[in-house]
């Protein structure tokens, strides 16, 4: 049996692989820490494989900063981490897809790369702004405590300091850069290929977060960027008044899935004997129309209803016309006679008169359009989108002054300092997810992502699911959040969605009983397995007998097994039942996806009993059988009863 790792992956080591699968001959040899022979790249070999030219220099159009490289060995490097589950925090845990995670959003994203690689269908973050009084992740501490002034940063409940970024710092903006790239390196992985990113933004760094997304996605893969009203009004004592922001949109791949928004435009008002079918249409264009590039072809006599009809309405114009007497730019038809020909039989004309004159018109259906076919013409149902406007956010609706409105309306007061608009990130979801999709918020604050996608799925039936991840950042106890009760900004965003979850089924009870209003608690923390290094010959009797078992006394089985959903990539979410088996707990996940027992001395009957079910994957403790005969007839079990199930051991 193998033994699980139980830590994130290596993605440096996953990359090589990838590379190798591709160029063998760029892979080498090289030393670790420890002097052990590891595979490496030939980056020399490889540029020059992946050019038709001689590469000679460094010189190349890139952005870079101070730490840029080590953001990336940052990202890659893998890390001895866990999500231990908090039930009694959680709210309807057994049957809730969403999940609220509280720590390090680095090492939580390092921890989700297997689980939900290629799954997350749209990420939003409101990251912080870099205004020199923001607080923001510090993810290599190298510095001694006697180097790092205390008062420059703050300490999470887990004891991890946060790192204030003033402009005095030398690496102001270096600092920043190097927090936000290593955390969209991995936030990419976890996109779908159709997936979308949205990013807010304001003046101080746009310029550099833009850079660093076309590096990380892409230049091609840019959508838009958004500018978002702030405020209408307000003091200020600068010269310009800032009243907006940015958001910036990224896709995963060339071709992501929008979903845009209806073409309700008024002018569709008029009826006929086709609205059943084709909607309402509206008369917003003439047949004719002094064209751009004046075509013979387009320039012919319709005979209808009795009447004989001309480009512009005038015979002798017409007759110059023919003659060659027109502007390089003159009077003609917009459709072809064989257009015209299958519009008036299917009802797409209007005949207009005005004062003695009359004049062709065409129809512009809600619901359906004329195609061409390689034989002709065919009517084409559709469902009429208009394209989503970069002025789209500039209304009050998405303003702070609403998202004040939308915290105020849950609780006694503002609790938290410049969270975003509930409309806002529900319209982003409309815009960009559907269905059962997955919307993730790697920066959640106060939870508003959670609110809107509960709202949106509340508003058009969807089952979207939320990913909410949050360092435990503690509040300052002169803030309204801390008078309140309020010790850390996880705790305002779970009662955030407890409050917003209650008052969404409430107003609409009967179209929500099967919304979900529920979360899993997630916390970041080591990993479950004692961290022992000792040399052969340091082991002693009392050194054996405290590893007689390698897992932390403090560890449930509930612990145990979400460690294991990690290492395994499985969804976090699923749902899992425990049962007695000959006095044993048995975990199964999501109908035998996986099976879990990590009792002491765990009787063959009890395997036999777990094998026959034939999961897909299996784990118990190493210390759950008594030596290495005891495995061996554990894998002897499962290879006769159950030969496809992976079995691994912690």
């Amino acid at each position: 049996m193998d033994k699980m790792r139980m830590e994130s992956i290596d993605m440096t080591e996953q990359n090589i692989e990838k590379i190798g699968a591709l160029f063998p001959n760029c892979i080498t040899e090289t030393k670790d820490v420890d002097g052990k022979p590891k595979k490496a790249i030939n980056f020399d070999l490889l540029r020059q494989m992946l050019s038709g030219d001689v590469i000679e220099g460094d010189e190349a159009y890139e952005f870079t900063w101070v730490g840029k490289k080590a953001a990336i060995v940052e990202a890659n490097k893998p890390i001895r981490k866990t999500l231990r589950p908090c039930k009694e925090e959680s709210v309807n845990w057994d049957n809730t897809e969403n999940l609220y995670i509280e720590g390090d959003n680095l090492e939580v994203l390092k921890l989700l790369q297997e689980s939900y690689l290629g799954k997350v269908k749209m990420i939003y973050i409101d990251p912080p702004y870099n205004t020199g009084n923001d607080f923001i992740y510090r993810d290599d501490f190298k510095q001694s405590a006697a180097d790092y002034d205390e008062d420059s940063g703050v300490y999470d409940e887990g004891g991890n300091r946060m790192f204030k970024n003033t402009d005095t710092n030398g690496r102001f903006h270096s600092d920043w850069c190097s927090m936000i790239y290593s955390r969209l390196m991995l936030a990419r992985n976890l996109l779908t290929d159709d997936g979308v990113i949205f990013i807010s933004i304001d003046d101080n760094e746009v310029d550099d977060l833009m850079k660093i997304a076309n590096d990380v996605f892409g230049k091609d893969n840019f959508l838009a960027c958004f500018p978002r009203v702030t405020k209408k009004a307000g003091k200020t004592t600068d010269a310009i008044a800032k009243n907006h922001d940015y958001i910036l949109a990224y896709s995963k791949s060339a071709s992501p899935t929008l979903f845009l928004p209806s073409h309700t435009d008024e002018g569709f008002r008029f009826s006929d004997e086709y609205e059943t079918q084709r909607g309402k249409y509206k008369l917003n264009q003439t047949l004719d129309y002094d064209s751009l590039q004046y075509s013979a072809s387009l320039d012919y006599p319709i005979t209808v209803e009795g009447e004989t009809f001309y480009p512009g309405q005038s015979y002798e114009k017409y007759l110059d016309r023919k003659n060659g007497n027109h502007a390089r730019a003159d009077w003609a038809w917009r459709w072809s006679k064989d257009l015209f020909d299958f519009g008036y039989e299917n009802g797409f004309i209007v005949i207009k008169k005005y004062d003695g004159y009359s004049r062709i018109y065409t129809k512009t259906y809600q619901n359906c359009k004329i195609a061409k076919t390689a034989s002709g013409f065919t009517i084409e149902y559709i469902q009429r989108t208009k394209a989503i406007s970069t002025l789209e956010f500039v209304e009050n609706e998405y303003s702070n002054d609403n998202s004040k409105k939308n915290l105020t309306s849950l609780f006694e007061s503002s609790v938290f300092d410049y969270s975003k608009p509930t409309a806002l990130l529900k319209t982003l979801a409309q815009y960009s997810s559907t269905a059962d999709d997955i919307v993730m918020d790697f920066f959640s604050g106060s939870a508003t992502t959670a609110h809107a996608v509960m709202q949106l799925n509340a508003e058009d039936g969807g089952h979207r699911k939320f990913i909410m991840v949050q360092l435990p950042e503690k509040c300052d106890e002169a803030s309204e959040a801390y008078k309140a009760g309020y010790k850390n900004i996880c705790e305002i965003g779970k009662e955030r969605i407890r409050r917003a979850g209650d008052k969404i089924k409430s107003e609409s009870p009967m179209t929500t009983q099967d919304l979900d209003i529920g979360f899993r608690v997630l916390k970041l923390d080591d990993t479950n397995m004692k961290d022992v290094y000792y040399a052969p010959a340091d082991y002693e009797q009392n050194v054996l007998d405290l590893l007689e078992s390698n897992i932390k006394e403090d560890r449930t089985d509930l612990d145990l097994l979400f460690g294991c959903l990690l290492e395994w990539g499985l969804p976090l979410s699923l749902p899992y039942q425990s049962e007695d088996i000959e006095g044993c707990t048995v975990h199964n996940y999501n109908d035998g996806d996986l099976i879990a027992c990590f009792d002491e001395n765990i009787p063959d009957s009890v395997i036999k009993t777990i094998a026959k079910r034939q999961p897909l994957r299996a784990v118990f403790r190493d210390s759950s059988f008594s030596g290495s005969p005891a495995k061996i007839n554990v894998t002897q079990i499962f290879k006769e009863l159950a030969p496809d199930t992976s079995v691994k051991v912690l």
